[in-house]
């Protein structure tokens, strides 16, 4: 320890840079490789090596003033503009990137001896890393249409700018609805839809029936459960995973419940998770028996699942919004009228629509009940919306998957309202 103490510094940061650099060149050697290509830049391992060195005694001679350093990087800039001019006009190739990875070389030398070690090592890997990964981006690339990138926009807007500058005043005094809770609401379901909607788009794009079940029940488990169920009809032999995927679906509901929770109200959190995860769990295992039980062949094929909903449509936004509102006011006036007795049968009713709403309203409203009758009112709003998914499988898939689905889905149903009642 004593023996690394007493190194020089600027040796330290002298072979720091001789490293660094001679990474990135041979980053570019790989990357261009020999003959027309390599002959396209001005260098790779021992001229990006030398760029860095240079850098790095430029800026020694004159630490406290720069001009010296900035005098090199003119030269240097000078240089490689002069074989762009070149290459551009002999090979047609109009690419700059091995010029500004030149650069970012010539200024590693400043960096390490101004700038913490770990900022340095972060620029090192992310150039390594993108020059590595420049087919990946490509082919990446290609997977995008038109309008994916106004979808990002999109998000970008409702949760960097619009939000932020949102208010946070009540509209009325009893009822805790602010403008940014129910913008928050938009963005954290939108956000959930998002993430599931990407996985699915680029991730697994062709993906398997059991796939699409798990990744559309993070999206929404009753439009996936609707979709799949009417798809079992065209494929009858496929029966066990069209049922598994359905399950897995709901799975994922509990799943989703459990994000919304911790975002929207930890203390809940801290009360409910054990429970929701022994239902995530149990439906899972649910799931994998059914997609096992006498089935001794898993189809592998792609199979696309649409759910006929971009996450962050303005359309679906109003309705949600419309929602929220609607149920923060009618669990307001039922709990201030009925109490307790009253929310359970809301709770029950409201699992026959979208309980997202519901539910969020739930956790972000200051209403006169006990943490315990919430989370009451949320597994009742599960029970009921287990039990409208397994009709409408039921009803959109052929009678070959009724035993399936109606044992699956009153298990987890039964389980629920144990945990009802063990509250």
């Amino acid at each position: 320890m004593e023996f690394i103490k007493s190194i020089p510094k600027e040796l330290i940061n002298f072979l720091l840079v001789t490293v660094f650099s001679l990474l990135i060149g041979l980053s570019q050697r790989k990357l261009h490789g020999i003959g027309d290509e390599a002959d396209r830049t001005f260098g790779t391992d021992r001229t990006f090596t030398f760029i860095g060195i240079l850098g790095f005694i430029l800026f020694l001679i004159s630490p406290g003033n720069l001009i010296v350093f900035e005098i090199g990087g003119v030269g240097l800039s000078l240089f490689m503009a002069i074989n762009y001019y070149f290459k551009i006009t002999k090979y047609n190739d109009h690419g700059i990137t091995t010029i500004i990875i030149a650069l970012i070389t010539y200024s590693i030398g400043p960096l390490l001896m101004t700038q913490p070690y770990w900022i340095v090592i972060l620029i090192i890997v992310t150039v390594l890393i993108f020059t590595e990964l420049k087919e990946s981006f490509y082919h990446f690339s290609q997977k995008f249409d038109k309008d994916e990138f106004l979808t990002l926009g999109k998000f970008l807007i409702i949760a960097g700018v619009i939000l932020p500058i949102v208010p946070d005043e009540p509209f009325i005094n009893d009822i805790s609805l602010t403008p940014y809770k129910i913008w928050l609401a938009i963005v954290v379901v939108s956000t959930i839809s998002y993430v599931s909607y990407l996985i699915k788009k680029f991730v697994f794009k062709n993906s398997s029936i059991v796939i699409s079940g798990i990744l559309g029940g993070l999206y929404s488990s009753t439009a996936t459960t609707i979709i799949l169920a009417k798809k079992s009809r065209k494929d009858p032999d496929s029966k066990n995973q069209y049922v598994a995927a359905i399950i897995f679906a709901t799975a994922m509901m509990y799943c989703r419940i459990l994000i919304l929770i911790l975002i929207f109200n930890t203390v809940l959190f801290l009360r409910i998770y054990p429970y929701f995860i022994t239902l995530f769990g149990i439906s899972a295992l649910i799931g994998i028996i059914v997609l096992f039980f006498r089935n001794t062949k898993i189809n592998t094929y792609d199979h696309e699942l649409n759910v006929d909903r971009n996450p962050l449509e303005f359309k679906v936004a109003i309705i949600f919004t419309l929602l929220f509102v609607a149920l923060t006011f009618i669990t307001w006036f039922i709990v201030k009228n009925w109490g307790n007795p009253g929310l359970n049968v809301l709770s029950y009713i409201v699992g026959l629509t979208d309980i997202d709403p519901f539910l969020i309203s739930l956790f972000q409203g200051k209403y006169s009940i006990s943490l315990d009758m919430i989370f009451v009112a949320v597994l009742q709003a599960t029970v009921s919306n287990n039990l409208l998914k397994m009709i409408y499988a039921c009803f959109f898939s052929s009678k070959k998957l009724w035993g399936y689905l109606i044992i699956s889905f009153m298990f987890i149903v039964i389980l629920n309202m144990i945990f009802v009642f063990l509250v």
